[in-house]
């Protein structure tokens, strides 16, 4: 009988053998018969519905599964704003060749052009090499903006200065829809500032990207994907916020798609009018070498930034043909506003006497504009997962700043004993262009090939020109008057495999970059010219494994490493001084080296439930900023400091403990090592901190909804900068009117007022220094938001520009 069973099943595979290749197709239209563009298809194994393959339906409706052995298969298609489709048995054996009847999808809504919500999506969504955060699912992101929206992300922080760090870790680099935002600091705080949480879709973090990535950004790349529809027909949406933290503000945006036959129009348009505080409390104290106090400093500053910002982006797809789209995208920003900063200073002897004291009016108008054009290519050739791309880019950046500093020094009597004016004129000009090509082509056994080449440009043209005023003429300052000339440019190739197994999955990559980087320094009636050239090139693997710890892959491990680099900041890069106020400055380092950081991460998943991970990351020759007092005068710079060690573990937690609760919390508990030497001084902090983030969702019925979500970050510290802790509460609630198309919400932010930054400076020879900041978190916002026309749903694509942008102070 074993003998007999053997022959059965040696025969049986020996007739899979000899069966030809069997092939599925079909088409998906709707009820009105027009084909339905991007459903996903998914063929089953009739036996115990096991996925086969996975794909999405043409922009003509059509589909094909391909090289199938003999058996018994079903097909599921789900669309968006279709009732889900199951097919009944299809068979493949004598008759390998399958063409199915038009599958007809049933919409949710009988009212075409009304959108009607049948699902909401999770909060978090975890794959191989990425976690998925969708915006949507939190109503408290109503009239918030996108950097508010990172900051209630899980494992994403945001400190005083608008820096943004993923899990611990400095050096992230931010992408918009696979696009550098050209910016840092202050001007990427105001731009994501300025960007309305109603345009976005997704939230991407990648730890470890894949080699397709730039190797740019030591913490990894977070990818913030904007709203856009291939749907056929017309459909967008609209959202308009007013909320009141210490003054009023605003924030509208308006997302508009045209699809007919082969052309897809789109536009995303956003409006914000940003108007805050910042109250900056500043201690420093100075001693002799032998440790006693000779002096100290007293600031207390108030800035209120009222800016106006607008931003846009629009583009058309053009389906030359199902296989090929040809495309363009135009985008825009634009902020002008002004920052008047009251400024009180008072300094002290060492009894604690009165000096002098200084009352300052100081005043920055800005003037930031960004567009960018975007031209691609995408052909699909006919074996399945086959894709070849290009990418053209151009990006232009221009700011103006313009600042008038006016310092009172009065004597401890009341006497006015100097008046001192500066004002400055400091434009920045950066010009970036690239190109890239990216082919992709499947393997047998669920294997897939990637490689691509990349080269980009960026020229930058960075001056400030200062003044001093004295009876009302204008004289030029020669000490910080300056010119500094940046070229940059980058060549990448990369390669990456992956193959999925029963059981596991292998993903690797490599990528190679070469950087050549000119720096040339104007000279002046008081300096002469320098300059300074630089090459290297550097090679980054990445490597992931996941492996299913039983059969139905519920339980998950998956391994992964990647090596990166942190080029430094362009304005970084500047030599020349820029004034903060009377005692704080900012200089640039031309000799600041790009870091190099190794990442590993060990993770358990237990399906989209929970999961834990260990990481660890070195770093060398890291970057971090630094303070040094001169003559009095605080001076930043940003230095290459020596390593930095991260090593921590994180937790991800997902419940519905009953219908109407969604329950979702993030743990992280990590150490950071910073040693190294800095001004004559060797630097060695170690410390163990944690961060909470748990998000609450309910649904009460009748269109009702609520959100209460709280944030935690214990005391931290890094290089030469303690932080006090900080938390967060927030709460939301939300009306859907009008058959689910349009929203009433309100939401409230930093309900306590926890939010603060606050903390010391340390490791600054003879000198002690505290500061405490108040940026008017709490703010209340009432908003409104209509959808109209069929659902929207997100397209991938990359630019060539990735790594540049993300480089602009």
């Amino acid at each position: 009988m074993a003998l007999l069973t053997r022959w059965i099943t040696f025969a049986h595979i020996l007739a899979q053998a000899q069966t030809p290749a069997g092939k599925i197709s079909g088409v998906i239209v709707g009820t009105d018969q027009k084909p339905v563009d991007g459903a996903s298809i998914t063929l089953l194994n009739a036996q115990d519905s096991t996925t086969v393959k996975t794909l999405l339906g043409n922009v003509n409706g059509t589909f094909a599964f391909n090289n199938l052995p003999g058996g018994n298969y079903r097909l599921k298609v789900t669309m968006l704003g279709y009732q889900n489709y199951k097919s009944g048995l299809i068979s493949i054996g004598d008759k390998p060749l399958v063409t199915l009847p038009a599958i007809v999808l049933q919409q949710t809504s009988k009212a075409l052009k009304e959108v009607a919500v049948t699902a909401q999506k999770d909060f978090v969504e975890q794959k191989i090499d990425r976690t998925v955060v969708n915006v949507n699912a939190l109503i408290s992101n109503t009239g918030a903006n996108a950097l508010e929206v990172l900051e209630k992300t899980p494992g994403v922080l945001v400190d005083e200065n608008g820096t943004i760090s993923f899990k611990g870790k400095s050096g992230v680099m931010i992408l918009i829809d696979d696009k550098p935002t050209y910016l840092s600091g202050d001007n990427l705080a105001s731009y994501l500032k300025a960007m309305p949480a109603s345009l976005l879709d997704q939230i991407e973090l990648m730890s470890n990207p894949p080699a397709k990535y730039e190797a740019a950004g030591n913490a990894g790349v977070i990818n913030i994907k904007t709203k856009k529809s291939k749907t056929q027909g017309f459909n967008g949406s609209l959202a308009a916020n007013i909320g009141k933290a210490a003054y009023w503000r605003t924030n509208e945006s308006l997302t508009l798609n045209y699809h007919v036959d082969k052309v897809n129009l789109f536009a995303n348009l956003g409006y914000n009018l940003f108007n805050n505080y910042r109250q900056l409390e500043v201690t420093r104290q100075y001693f002799s070498p032998g440790g006693a106090l000779t002096s100290a400093y007293n600031e207390s500053a108030f800035f209120h930034p009222k800016n106006y910002n607008k931003i846009a982006k629009i583009g058309m797809d053009y389906y030359a043909s199902p296989q090929t789209t040809i495309g363009f995208v135009l985008t825009g920003y634009h902020l002008k506003g002004a920052t008047p900063n009251a400024v009180s200073s008072v300094l002290k002897s060492s009894s604690g006497a009165i000096d002098s004291t200084i009352l300052a009016q100081n005043k920055s108008i800005n003037n930031l504009k960004n567009g960018g054009l975007n031209l691609n290519y995408n052909h699909k050739f006919d074996k399945p997962g086959t894709v070849l791309s290009f990418n053209l880019d151009y990006l232009k950046y221009d700011n103006v700043v313009d600042q008038t500093f006016v310092n009172n020094t009065y004597l401890a009597n009341g006497t006015l004993a100097n008046l001192q004016i500066i004002t400055d004129n400091l434009p920045t000009s950066i010009n970036i262009y690239a190109a890239k090509t990216d082919y992709s082509q499947a393997l047998p056994n669920k294997g897939k090939l990637e490689a691509g080449l990349k080269t980009s440009f960026v020229n930058t043209d960075n001056a400030a020109n200062y003044f001093n005023v004295v009876n009302n003429i204008s004289t030029i300052n020669y000490n910080n008057t300056n010119r500094f000339l940046y070229n940059e440019n980058i060549n990448a190739a990369y390669l990456s495999f992956n193959q999925e197994y029963k059981r596991f999955s292998i993903q690797a990559g490599l990528r190679l970059e070469n950087t050549n980087i000119t720096g040339h320094q104007l000279g002046n009636a008081l300096r002469g010219d320098s300059s300074f050239i630089q090459h290297y090139t550097n090679v980054f693997p990445t490597a992931y494994l996941l492996y299913k710890l039983d059969t139905a892959g519920k339980h998950t491990l998956n391994l992964s490493y990647g090596r990166r680099i942190g080029r430094p900041y362009y304005q970084d890069l500047n030599p020349f001084i820029t004034i903060i106020d009377k005692y704080s400055q900012f200089e640039g380092n031309p000799f600041l080296r790009p870091q190099f950081s190794s990442n590993y991460q060990l993770t358990y998943s237990y399906r989209s439930i929970w999961s834990i991970a260990l990481e660890y990351n070195y770093v060398s020759d890291y970057q971090t900023e630094s303070d040094i007092q001169r003559d009095g005068i605080f001076m930043a710079t940003s230095v290459n400091l020596g390593q930095s060690v991260f090593y921590g573990i994180n937790s991800n937690l997902t419940l519905t403990p009953f219908k109407w609760w969604n329950f979702h919390l993030y743990f992280q508990l990590s150490t950071n090592h910073d040693k190294g030497d800095i001004y004559q001084s060797y630097l060695n902090i170690k410390q163990t901190s944690y961060n909470i983030n748990n998000i609450n969702q309910f649904t009460f019925g009748r269109g009702w909804s609520g959100e209460l979500t709280y944030y935690y970050l214990s005391p931290t510290q890094s290089a030469q900068f303690t932080h006090i802790s900080r938390e967060q509460v927030n709460a939301a609630i939300q009306k859907k009117i009008l058959n689910n198309k349009a929203a009433i919400k309100l939401s409230a932010r930093d309900i306590f007022r926890g939010n603060f930054s606050a903390g010391d400076i340390t490791n600054i020879p003879n000198t002690k220094a505290t500061y405490y900041n108040d940026f008017a978190n709490r703010v209340l916002i009432l908003g409104f938001s209509y959808s109209f026309g069929t659902s929207l749903k997100s397209d991938k694509k990359h630019d060539s520009n990735v790594d540049e942008q993300g480089r602009v102070r």
